[in-house]
């Protein structure tokens, strides 16, 4: 039997080391290799760690900080808005309502990000409906706070219906009962939802937090346009890295750092999901 399940998975891992391990072996290798202006890519045989200590320059860090802080505001916003239309949709009695809604957020995740960022970018410009907002706000349209503003809207824009679709099954666990039973012993509609519903999915809050946050931080197109070239995140930095000064070797060790760290935000939620982990 074991035997006969490698053979069944040999194909499959086959194409998963061809297709990720190497091109991430190949990405560390790169990394390590020192970089001459005027060239594409770093020399073979020349190996340093310059790459690696460059991350850790105040300006590098600066473009993690803000990465991992828009990050993490936009997806506890979007968790904000997507459990309701999770509870709504898990709890709505009628079928054809339910089909509808989950066809609505299904519909939205296949929608191009791109279309989206830029239906966002037209409502904000200068001819869109909203495109007093920021003077409403008393801020600059094209200053570094409203950008950002933009950036997080256009971030809770993309996880909003993932983090709904994650939530609709774990909710649809738990038997709503238990929510009346709390409510007949005296408990407030209000305090029963957060005692028993909200306490029995933060399991499924945590995994949608994970899946949201890892979209967020690895976010290109939505920065790219909304950032109005002054809010970037480590994927912008990557590219620039890569496509406009043909600087490899440091894009490699920014990808490289930016992989370690997403890994130990996804191990930290896993911990916290299964105590397994933990041992």
């Amino acid at each position: 039997m074991a035997w006969g399940g490698v053979l069944l998975l040999a194909p499959a891992l086959l194409v998963f080391a061809f297709l990720f391990v190497a091109p991430i072996l190949t990405m560390v290798r790169e990394s390590f290799r020192t970089y001459i202006p005027g060239r594409v890519g770093g020399v073979a045989d020349r190996f340093t760690l310059e790459n690696y200590a460059s991350v850790f320059d105040p300006t590098y860090l600066s473009y993690f900080w803000q990465t991992f802080r828009l990050g993490f505001e936009a997806t506890a916003l979007g968790l904000v808005m997507g459990y309701p239309i999770a509870y709504f949709v898990a709890r709505q009695r009628s079928n054809r309502v339910r089909r509808l809604c989950l066809g609505f957020l299904i519909a939205m995740i296949f929608l191009s990000i791109l279309v989206r960022v830029y239906s966002l970018a037209l409502t904000f410009g200068p001819v869109g409906m909203l495109s007093g907002t920021a003077r409403l706000l008393g801020l600059s349209p094209n200053g570094f706070t409203f950008a950002e503003i933009l950036v997080i809207a256009g971030l809770v824009h993309v996880i909003v219906p993932m983090v709904g679709l994650t939530l609709v099954g774990t909710i649809q666990n738990i038997n709503p009962s238990l929510e009346d039973a709390a409510q007949s012993l005296g408990a407030p509609r209000w305090k029963a939802f957060l005692t028993v519903t909200l306490m029995l999915s933060l399991r499924g809050v945590l995994s949608a937090f994970a899946i949201a946050y890892t979209l967020c931080i690895s976010a290109f197109v939505v920065p790219l346009v909304l950032g109005k070239g002054v809010v970037l995140l480590v994927a912008n930095m990557i590219y620039s890295r890569f496509a406009e000064v043909s600087n490899y070797p440091s894009g490699a060790a920014i990808a490289v750092v930016m992989l370690l760290a997403s890994l130990g935000i996804v191990y930290g939620v896993m911990r916290r999901l299964n105590p397994r982990w933990e041992s």
